[in-house]
């Protein structure tokens, strides 16, 4: 059946999400107009823009560099909006890399809530950790496990988001290949390993709590069947899904009340999402062994673990404070100093993660003479203000440009690091040699 929306795009284009506060989305709007971009608001999400003229590719635009706007496909941005976290809340993703649903969960519980991104490839995790960083994301905490082991307390999670791999069949227009890759029998262990992270997120999550199952093919294998299997072996059940405006849909037998993205027709990727609801008396309380056919699934690449880090010693908050810190700012949560790095850990994390799990709090900084070296991304901790003594306020995306080309930049400024900001817009922190500019970001 098909159920069309009429707001649907008429031309592919590319889209984001803007990553800031609602009272400084004008101003990073204003930065992407100053440098020649032009976009509309997407209908599903106040968060959302599609782009309509891209001067130069997106990714290398100011707002992209100091992580005010993360590029995500349209269809992908829906996960996290279908299973709508409370503010506040938790959320575990199961396989996050690269980390455009972690982030965007992140947004959605906000500064007090806990996203947990689990990602089993090591190089991926290398991938998610550096976006999430970037976006200033400090709800965010990571791990590296096989999403079908993760070493965490049964029914202890209250909404988990799975967007397991998949044959992305939805993703042919842009990666023609994949229709060659994963046909036939090739795609029965793909099948099998989303029965087991369906299996294994089933038992962490708290009865009465919420999953959400997407993907980005349209093999009816992996998406209206894998829902049937979930309600019939694993005692979920279907949370019908309100269509999100922006989109044409196709509806097939056994997908009822799930969505199913019509890519051409929506301008994006073909796309699966459905939503689930653990009853308490649901089966999969407990993981069973998986059976034969699905006992060996394809590894991602990487080892399960990372390296264990040495015990970590906790800081005073006010430890932190300077003119590119300002420690008041920082959400619910303890600061922990391990060797010379700074990484604060959120709350909930205390309360949901295992003593003996290894995990990795959002990087703050260095330790060094006996003061944080904030990393000069960390702008979610610079003052709401600039402070005429300690922020470098450019007025140009030139000047800005300029600056991180290399070229210095003499100031009245004294100390060794000053804030940097475009117009009122926190953008991080430089370093300053004798009152002269130098922008080291990495």
């Amino acid at each position: 059946m098909d159920t069309s929306e009429t707001t649907a795009p008429a031309a592919a284009g590319r889209s984001f999400r803007l990553l800031c506060s609602p009272e400084d989305m004008p101003r990073v709007e204003a930065l992407l107009r100053a440098q020649g971009y032009r976009f509309a608001p997407e209908p599903f999400s106040p968060f959302c823009r599609r782009l309509l003229h891209e001067p130069r590719p997106l990714g290398a635009s100011l707002a992209a560099f100091f992580g005010y706007i993360y590029i995500q496909d349209r269809s992908s941005m829906l996960p996290p909006l279908a299973l709508d976290p409370a503010e506040g809340s938790s959320v575990l993703d199961v396989c996050a890399s690269p980390g455009s649903k972690t982030g965007f969960l992140a947004q959605l519980v906000g500064r007090s809530g806990f996203v947990l991104g689990n990602e089993p490839s090591r190089a991926r995790l290398a991938t998610l950790r550096a976006n999430m960083h970037a976006c200033n994301l400090l709800s965010v905490a990571t791990c590296t496990h096989e999403g079908q082991a993760l070493p965490l307390r049964p029914g202890s999670w209250q909404a988990i988001q799975l967007d397991p791999p998949c044959s992305g069949w939805g993703t042919a227009e842009k990666h023609p290949r994949v229709m060659e890759l994963w046909q036939g029998e090739k795609v029965q262990p793909l099948v099998g390993l989303q029965r087991l992270l369906l299996r294994h997120a089933t038992s962490l999550l708290a009865p009465g709590g919420k999953l959400v199952y997407s993907t980005c093919t349209t093999n009816v294998a992996e998406n209206e069947e894998q829902v049937r299997f979930a309600e019939a072996e694993l005692g979920l059940e279907r949370l019908p899904l309100t269509p999100f405006p922006g989109f044409v849909w196709e509806e097939l037998p056994g997908g009822e009340g799930t969505l199913r993205v019509d890519g051409r027709r929506s301008a994006a990727q073909g796309f699966y999402v459905a939503l689930f609801h653990k009853p308490y008396s649901a089966v999969a309380d407990t993981p069973e062994p998986a059976p034969p056919s699905e006992a060996r699934p394809p590894r991602r690449g990487g080892k399960a673990h990372a390296r264990r880090e040495q015990p970590g010693q906790e800081l005073p908050r006010e430890a932190l404070a300077g003119p590119c810190c300002d420690p008041a700012l920082l959400p619910p949560g303890r600061v922990m100093l391990y060797g010379d790095q700074v990484r604060f850990l959120p709350e909930d994390a205390g309360r949901l993660l295992p003593p003996d799990m290894i995990w990795q709090g959002a990087l703050l900084g260095k330790f060094a003479g006996g003061r944080l070296h904030p990393a000069p991304r960390l702008r979610a901790l610079l003052p709401r203000r600039p402070d005429a003594g300690t922020a470098l306020v450019l007025d140009s995306p030139d000047e800005l440009t300029a600056l991180l080309s290399g070229q210095s930049r003499r100031t009245e400024l004294e100390g060794r690091e000053a804030a940097l900001w475009w117009q009122d817009l926190p953008l991080g922190r430089v370093s300053l040699k004798q009152g002269r500019v130098v922008a080291t970001f990495s």
